[in-house]
């Protein structure tokens, strides 16, 4: 207890509070968790299917898909989250998990087009000169090579989603930071607990970085 006397500053950090409040704090994590990936599964999933319609050669489906990701690339997420909340009355935990998906689906889509573009016409035309079907060609020729491509910036997306769901807490959904206000609230030392989440935020996207970096080596 004396040497976390010793880290604490008086009126700015307080030491043993910011470590007692970490298993309350923490206790949210599986909701922050679970709302990361449920969000970010279903938004590689809708990403995919607008990157589809932006690449076809349908104009209706081309212009829907642009037209789509141009609003929720524009509007900020807690505006998505509150239309989806309040507008449509929905629980608060499927009301987190569209806003977050729709929204980071448009950018996902944003790296999957990028991503297909890179990929260049001649392992589409290797893939036609073997007979393989327009479906076939992008499962299992075109998609494996994007998804390769594509996992930097997704793994930069997913970080944002993740420290995104602290916005979950404004619809009342008890996840990480909702935690950390409550903490707050009943100790009055804001500084302290929200350097405290500051900190949690950071590892576990510190965490998640060394995932995706020995993912990026093994699919090099």
């Amino acid at each position: 207890m004396a040497f976390l006397e010793y880290l604490s500053i008086p009126n700015f950090f307080d030491a043993p509070l910011a470590i007692s409040s970490i298993p309350s704090i923490l206790a949210g994590f599986p909701v922050s968790f679970g709302l990361t990936i449920v969000s970010f599964a279903l938004a590689l999933l809708l990403g995919l299917l607008l990157t589809l319609a932006q690449l076809s050669h349908f104009k209706i489906l081309h212009w829907a898909a642009r037209s789509f990701i141009s609003f929720m690339r524009g509007v900020p997420m807690l505006v998505i989250l509150f239309v989806i909340y309040f507008g449509f009355e929905t629980a608060a935990f499927p009301a987190a998990v569209i806003a977050f998906t729709v929204s980071s689906s448009a950018f996902v889509s944003e790296v999957y087009r990028s991503s297909f573009l890179a990929v260049g016409q001649g392992q589409w035309d290797a893939a036609y000169s073997l007979g393989l079907p327009y479906r076939k060609t992008v499962r299992k020729v075109i998609f494996p090579q994007v998804f390769r491509i594509s996992i930097p910036a997704l793994g930069n997306i997913l970080l944002d989603l993740f420290k995104g769901t602290s916005l979950a807490a404004m619809i009342t959904v008890s996840e990480m930071f909702m935690n950390a206000q409550i903490i707050a609230g009943a100790d009055q030392d804001y500084m302290t607990i929200y350097i405290t989440i500051a900190i949690l935020y950071w590892f576990f996207c510190w965490l998640m970085t060394i995932v995706q970096t020995m993912l990026e080596k093994r699919l090099a």
